[in-house]
C-alpha cells in the first residue's frame, strides 16, 4: 500500500465525491481507487497475474490440440469478416 497526500482541485473534490456515493464507498481514498480501476487501463496496461497466464496457455493448448496449425483461406477470412 503506498499513502500520498494530495491537493485536488474543486472539481477533482466533486468527482470523487460522486463516486464515494455512487458506489456506496467509505472515504475519497477508495472513491480515487475506484476511478483509477475504471479508467487507469486507457493510460496504464494491468499486469497480469498467473492465474491468468495459465488459464491463457490452457485455451491455446486445447486450440492448437482440437485444430492444430490449419490456415484460413482468403475465401474463409472474407466470409468471416463478410467481406465480400
Amino acid at each position: 500500500m503506498v499513502y500520498a497526500r494530495i491537493t485536488l482541485s474543486e472539481y477533482a473534490n466533486q468527482v470523487l465525491n460522486v463516486i464515494k456515493a455512487k458506489f456506496d464507498l467509505h472515504d475519497k481514498s477508495e472513491a480515487a481507487n475506484k476511478f483509477i480501476e475504471l479508467f487507469g487501463d486507457e493510460f496504464v496496461e494491468k499486469e497480469a497475474n498467473d492465474e491468468y497466464v495459465k488459464k491463457v496457455i490452457a485455451m491455446s493448448k486445447r486450440h492448437f490440440s482440437k485444430y492444430g496449425y490449419k490456415k484460413m483461406s482468403k475465401t474463409e477470412f472474407k466470409e468471416l469478416f463478410e467481406l465480400n
